[in-house]
């Protein structure tokens, strides 16, 4: 479970106020202000309090947790900060509120005074509903549900996209390139901004003096470019240190640019780049990239698990991926970053008891409580008749008058049934993206569609392109229509290299027949 007590700030609050925590931002030149929810949906702030950042009408600092009542009811669905400090926040209704510094605009109310309470920022987003938000030092990026982006404040180096360097003193759609995109995440270094179309193309503006736009040159671009070097490349993800970027495309695979003086490149140096460079994090398939806009570190998690950092490291320049004893990329920023912030908004999972859930996922395979017993390739596997009985219909019907306490199983393998009864306890899946193959057409025989629906997320995951064609006929063997078309999809993306593996040349018949001619209705052989 997430530790939030690894950031310094929370030392200020006490065992049984740590215990209540379910989200947290901590921010601020030193990693000196924190912001909080509890499981009560209350929120509550801590710090310096530097130019009422904290939101609670007043600049006195405190070191005891104090609510933020103007924002009573509101729940917090992403909040990014500024280097000010300013604050913007987006609750689960889609609105937009702002405090902190604002001698740029950058809360977008339209002046130049700082915001001591929250602030409803409504100008041009009323009929909105934002679902990410994004800071700079001095300048905020929102994006809507409907694939818009807003931009305000500071404006020196065109991070705005207004094709000036003005100042933008209210919410302003970032238009250019971008007018007919359908924007599905952003993000913010210092002066910049990054966005990432539906199409997976990355589209930049802004400050670009260390290359951090990987345009191929340093000359600050005030309006959105398209990054030609990504070519044919998917992104799916973005995130911006202070002066670098860092991407994360559909196959798993990180590039880097800009900024390179502590080696937050990951490239074994420390020469800038304008262009992007491939980071080789071991062979496993990367699932997340971290950067902060306030920091010179980055961090990464692959789907194995490990977690790995490089760049500014305590003092220290990490010039290559490292490998850490941590499971998450949060911790990489509590232990290692200058400040020590949070990249993102944490999550934090109740620790305090044992649920219900929590209990059988205990249970699971316990030979001292079981009453059960499957034979699988000559292993046990421990299990619970009414457990059983009560998830799954299959069970409810084989069991009823059974009462034998040892079932053989040949028909699936000894990982895929383990992790079939695994998710009966827990209802989560831990298997590789390969062998969720298996427990998916275990899902199907069973009629179990939730476990079908989380196989599919899982399969995904692990596509690439020498094995896109397998998992497709694979999705079309277990009626998986979302996993079918996320795999059409994928293939029709890297056609060209997936019409040239093995998996391809010995497709089935009728399959590659629906394939070409599907491929050929959305335009793929087009010139």
């Amino acid at each position: 479970m997430l530790d939030v007590g690894k950031w310094p700030i929370f030392s200020l609050c006490s065992e049984e106020e740590l215990q209540l925590i379910r989200q947290a931002c901590v921010f601020g030149g030193a990693g000196n202000e924190v912001l909080y929810t509890t499981v009560n949906d209350e929120i509550f702030v801590l710090g310096t309090n530097c130019c009422g950042c904290l939101g609670l009408g007043d600049v006195q600092s405190t070191i005891e947790p104090r609510r933020l009542d103007s924002l009573s009811g509101k729940k917090i669905a992403c909040l990014s900060y500024g280097s000010g400090p300013h604050i913007v926040l987006a609750t689960t209704e889609g609105e937009v509120f702002t405090w902190g510094h604002n001698a740029y605009s950058q809360l977008g109310n339209g002046t130049t005074n700082h915001g001591l309470v929250p602030c409803h920022i409504s100008t041009n987003l009323s009929n909105k509903q934002v679902i990410e938000v994004a800071c700079g030092s001095y300048h905020s990026l929102v994006l809507t549900s409907d694939g818009e982006v807003f931009a305000w404040g500071y404006n020196n180096s065109g991070q705005v996209g207004s094709g000036s360097t003005v100042n933008q003193p209210t919410p302003r759609r970032v238009t250019g390139c971008l007018q007919n995109k359908v924007v599905v995440t952003i993000a913010c270094g210092q002066m910049c901004c990054m966005a990432v179309v539906d199409s997976g193309e990355v589209y930049v503006w802004g400050y670009n003096g260390n290359g951090q736009l990987g345009l191929g040159n340093s000359g600050n671009q005030p309006t959105p470019c398209r990054v030609a070097a990504l070519q044919g490349i998917r992104v799916q993800r973005v995130a911006c240190g202070y002066a670098h970027t860092l991407v994360l495309t559909d196959e798993g695979q990180v590039y880097a640019w800009g900024a390179n003086s502590y080696g937050q490149l990951g490239t074994g140096n420390k020469s800038n780049q304008s262009y992007p460079t491939p980071v080789t994090v071991e062979k496993d398939r990367i699932i997340e990239i971290a950067a902060c806009h306030s920091t010179h570190t980055s961090a990464a998690k692959t789907q194995g698990g490990h977690v790995y950092m490089w760049g500014q490291c305590r003092g220290q320049s990490v010039i290559l991926p490292h490998l850490t004893h941590f499971s998450c990329t949060d911790d990489v920023f509590a232990c290692f970053a200058t400040p020590a912030v949070t990249w993102r908004l944490l999550s934090v999972e109740p620790d305090d008891h044992l649920t219900v859930a929590e209990s059988l996922k205990r249970e699971f395979d316990n030979p001292d409580t079981a009453d059960l017993k499957f034979l699988v390739d000559g292993k046990y596997i421990y299990a619970h008749k009414v457990l059983l009985k009560i998830r799954c219909e299959h069970f409810r019907s084989s069991l009823e008058d059974n009462e034998d306490d040892i079932v053989e199983m040949s028909e699936f393998s000894y990982p895929v049934y383990r992790a079939f009864l695994e998710y009966l306890y827990t209802d989560s899946i831990s298997l590789s993206p390969e062998e969720a193959v298996g427990l998916l057409d275990l899902a199907t025989f069973y009629r179990e569609n939730r476990l079908k629906k989380l196989c599919q997320q899982t399969i995904k995951q692990g596509i690439c392109e020498e094995n896109a064609i397998a998992l497709l006929s694979a999705a079309v063997k277990y009626d998986a229509q979302d996993l079918e078309e996320f795999c059409f999809r994928f293939c029709i993306n890297h056609l060209t290299v997936v019409t040239q593996t093995s998996g391809f040349a010995e497709m089935d018949h009728d399959l590659l027949k629906n394939f070409i001619s599907k491929a050929s209705r959305v335009g793929a052989f087009k010139n």
